[in-house]
Protein backbone atom coordinates (compact mmCIF):
# COMPACT_ATOMS: atom_id res chain seq x y z
CA UNK A 1 0.00 0.00 0.00
CA UNK A 2 1.40 3.35 -1.02
CA UNK A 3 1.79 6.10 1.54
CA UNK A 4 -0.68 8.96 1.12
CA UNK A 5 0.63 12.45 0.51
CA UNK A 6 -1.29 15.56 1.46
CA UNK A 7 -0.85 19.06 0.10
CA UNK A 8 -0.11 22.01 2.36
CA UNK A 9 -3.52 23.49 1.52
CA UNK A 10 -5.27 20.30 2.58
CA UNK A 11 -3.44 20.12 5.91
CA UNK A 12 -4.17 23.77 6.67
CA UNK A 13 -7.84 23.26 5.84
CA UNK A 14 -8.01 20.16 8.07
CA UNK A 15 -6.40 22.02 10.97
CA UNK A 16 -8.73 24.99 10.44
CA UNK A 17 -11.70 22.65 10.50
CA UNK A 18 -10.65 21.33 13.90
CA UNK A 19 -9.46 24.58 15.49
CA UNK A 20 -11.96 27.14 14.27
CA UNK A 21 -15.10 25.22 13.40
CA UNK A 22 -15.09 23.02 16.48
CA UNK A 23 -15.12 19.67 14.74
CA UNK A 24 -13.54 16.96 16.88
CA UNK A 25 -10.33 15.35 15.71
CA UNK A 26 -11.92 11.92 15.67
CA UNK A 27 -14.84 13.10 13.52
CA UNK A 28 -12.54 14.92 11.11
CA UNK A 29 -10.33 11.82 10.86
CA UNK A 30 -13.34 9.70 9.96
CA UNK A 31 -14.51 12.27 7.41
CA UNK A 32 -11.09 12.41 5.74
CA UNK A 33 -10.51 8.66 6.02
CA UNK A 34 -7.28 8.93 7.99
CA UNK A 35 -5.92 8.09 11.40
CA UNK A 36 -6.65 10.56 14.23
CA UNK A 37 -3.01 10.79 15.31
CA UNK A 38 -2.09 12.37 11.98
CA UNK A 39 -4.59 15.17 12.55
CA UNK A 40 -3.46 15.63 16.17
CA UNK A 41 0.15 15.96 15.00
CA UNK A 42 -0.88 18.51 12.38
CA UNK A 43 -2.73 20.56 15.01
CA UNK A 44 0.29 20.43 17.34
CA UNK A 45 2.61 21.57 14.53
CA UNK A 46 0.25 24.39 13.67
CA UNK A 47 0.01 25.55 17.29
CA UNK A 48 3.80 25.37 17.74
CA UNK A 49 4.66 27.46 14.68
CA UNK A 50 1.85 28.27 12.28
CA UNK A 51 4.02 30.19 9.80
CA UNK A 52 6.57 27.38 9.38
CA UNK A 53 4.18 24.42 9.67
CA UNK A 54 3.68 22.01 6.77
CA UNK A 55 6.69 23.01 4.66
CA UNK A 56 6.43 19.96 2.48
CA UNK A 57 8.52 16.96 1.71
CA UNK A 58 12.25 17.56 1.98
CA UNK A 59 11.98 21.16 3.10
CA UNK A 60 13.31 21.93 6.55
CA UNK A 61 12.56 24.74 8.92
CA UNK A 62 15.40 27.27 9.15
CA UNK A 63 16.45 25.99 12.58
CA UNK A 64 16.59 22.42 11.32
CA UNK A 65 18.63 23.43 8.27
CA UNK A 66 21.12 25.30 10.46
CA UNK A 67 21.40 22.33 12.82
CA UNK A 68 22.04 19.96 9.90
CA UNK A 69 24.71 22.31 8.52
CA UNK A 70 26.43 22.53 11.89
CA UNK A 71 26.39 18.75 12.29
CA UNK A 72 28.00 18.29 8.86
CA UNK A 73 30.63 20.88 9.76
CA UNK A 74 31.34 19.15 13.09
CA UNK A 75 31.89 15.82 11.31
CA UNK A 76 34.26 17.46 8.85
CA UNK A 77 36.24 19.14 11.65
CA UNK A 78 36.50 15.87 13.60
CA UNK A 79 37.87 14.11 10.51
CA UNK A 80 40.43 16.87 10.00
CA UNK A 81 41.43 16.69 13.66
CA UNK A 82 41.93 12.94 13.42
CA UNK A 83 44.14 13.37 10.35
CA UNK A 84 46.30 15.93 12.17
CA UNK A 85 46.62 13.62 15.19
CA UNK A 86 47.79 10.75 12.98
CA UNK A 87 50.24 13.01 11.15
CA UNK A 88 51.65 14.35 14.43
CA UNK A 89 52.11 10.80 15.75
CA UNK A 90 53.81 9.76 12.51
CA UNK A 91 56.26 12.66 12.53
CA UNK A 92 56.95 12.27 16.27
CA UNK A 93 57.82 8.61 15.71
CA UNK A 94 60.03 9.52 12.74
CA UNK A 95 61.97 12.15 14.74
CA UNK A 96 63.12 9.55 17.28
Amino acid sequence: MERRKFTRAFTIEAVTLIQERGVTGAQAARDFGMHGTVLRRWVQESVADAAQAFQGQGQMKPEQAELARLRREALKLKAERDIFKKAAAYFAKEAL
